[in-house]
């Protein structure tokens, strides 16, 4: 356990060195105030906003400030003071001191009990991984529904007695087609696994329609939701394994892929991205239709593949609308009849909020919005948080 600790502790400690290389300008908050008292359900993020004009740069004011041993081990009721341009903590906390609450209650950089659901149990496959994963064919006494403690049979499953599998349903999957016109960005879409039936239908057909007159379709990936484990009981074609648990019931088409071991950062250390990849949109929501606001989950229309990164802070932006000139075109003139196109405008894109990056795939990331002003949308799209498009 020591030995553990000692790792985790010598890899935040390198995390924040190489981040200490890349120091940026700290814009203290206007008008921001001298003191903050933490409460429960902060995060460093949400702390850092009150002093900070740029929350997502956190960590160089702690690095700053000695007297804040560890950001990660501020409580509900610490006092943070601003004194000369640096956080301290108040009188009260200055001296160590018995302290009766646990370390689960201490200030998390970002809100994990938001991310619980796509922590663990999302993720984003390629073609081969989806077109050969072994599923479930049948379930014990020829039910049509399996739950824990019942046995269920899997067709491709190459294992040994014992070994464990997570099991899971197609969500979904990504593509972006060519842009409609010159200038204009390439569409991402996700269709659900509702308007296929069952896996034949949603694979991916590769064909005359991955090409068109403006460039190629791109397929991104298939997105699967883990909802539960099995143990294999028994090797041979089908094989039989036992349901562990699962979030609700199993059923024959259900897939059964390796356990993801390590699916996410055990901290996230927020940062600016060094480049902004081209048309990064968001294409997707966890849990809602049409907009969200801060701490709920989306997917983002680019990955690894493109240099995207746990952590990665950007600035969510809505297109600016396209609007007619009244003024100089009135409807019915004649320069409005001569000129339609000059009579067009659009307008500049307007700021939303602040999304981070924390759990990546090579074509597709998850993200949690940090904060908005207003709701975000499907198709708005990421920019620099330190600039303006």
């Amino acid at each position: 356990m020591l030995k553990k600790l000692l790792a985790v502790w010598a890899g935040l400690l390198f995390a924040l060195t190489v981040y200490a290389a890349t120091v940026q300008t700290v814009e203290w908050a206007e008008q921001h105030s001298d003191r903050y008292i933490v409460r429960k359900g902060d995060t460093l993020w949400d702390i850092s906003a009150h002093f900070l004009k740029k929350p997502w740069l956190w960590p160089e004011i702690w690095q700053d400030n000695p007297q804040v041993r560890n950001p990660h081990l501020i409580y509900p009721g610490d006092e943070l003071v601003l004194s000369n341009g640096h956080v301290m903590h108040g009188q009260g906390s200055i001296e160590p001191h018995a302290r009766v609450t646990s370390l689960e209650d201490s200030v998390k950089p970002i809100p994990l009990s938001a991310l619980k659901q796509f922590l663990k149990e999302a993720r984003v496959i390629g073609e081969d991984e989806f077109k050969h994963a072994p599923h479930v064919v049948g379930l014990e006494e020829n039910q049509l529904r399996g739950t824990p403690g019942q046995l269920a049979y899997v067709r491709g499953l190459a294992a040994h007695p014992g070994d464990k599998f997570a099991i899971v349903r197609t969500a979904g999957r990504y593509y972006d087609m060519p842009p409609r016109g010159e200038g204009q960005p390439r569409e991402v879409y996700r269709q659900t696994s509702d308007w296929f039936d069952g896996r034949p239908g949603l694979l991916w057909s590769h064909g005359p329609e991955e090409f068109s007159m403006a460039g190629n379709v791109r397929f991104l990936g298939y997105e699967v939701l883990a909802f539960g484990t099995v143990e294999v009981t028994r090797v041979g074609d089908p094989s039989s394994v036992l349901i562990m648990y699962s979030d609700f019931e199993v059923r024959p088409g259900d897939l059964v892929l390796p356990l993801d071991q390590t699916p996410y950062d055990s901290e996230y250390l927020p940062h600016a991205p060094a480049h902004v990849p081209d048309n990064m949109r968001i294409v997707a929501f966890a849990d809602a239709l049409r907009a969200i606001g801060p701490r709920q989950v989306v997917a983002i229309s680019r990955g690894t593949e493109d240099g995207v990164e746990n952590g990665q802070t950007y600035s969510i932006y809505e297109d600016g609308e396209e609007v007619i000139d009244q003024t100089d075109y009135p409807e019915g003139s004649s320069a409005r009849f001569f000129h339609p196109n000059d009579a067009r405008t659009t307008l500049p894109p307007e700021f939303i909020g602040h999304m981070m990056i924390f759990r990546t795939f090579p074509r597709v990331s998850y993200g949690i919005v940090m904060d908005a002003v207003k709701p975000t949308r499907i198709g708005d799209f990421l920019w620099d948080p330190d600039h303006t498009p």
